[in-house]
């Protein structure tokens, strides 16, 4: 059986020096940590896994992530 590719937008928050928490909007209440960034990649792609996974088990589609774009603005005040 042919493995489908699944992409997502991650958001990885750094936790003061004790890690990173990791969150994927377009998959709600998947939240996982990292004690430093490799690991929280590893845990991401582990968790999405899962998720999607689970989804297939109970034959939900998983979600198609739609095109965005993440832009940082400064404006002085």
């Amino acid at each position: 059986m042919k493995k489908k590719i699944h992409q997502y937008t991650v958001f990885f928050e750094s936790n003061e020096n004790k890690g990173y928490t990791v969150t994927v909007p377009a998959l709600p209440g998947l939240v996982t940590e990292g004690k430093n960034f490799d690991d929280a990649r590893m845990m991401a792609e582990d968790a999405i896994r899962c998720y999607v996974e689970g989804l297939a088990k109970i034959k939900e589609q998983a979600p198609e992530e739609k095109e965005s774009v993440q832009l940082r603005l400064a404006v002085a005040v």
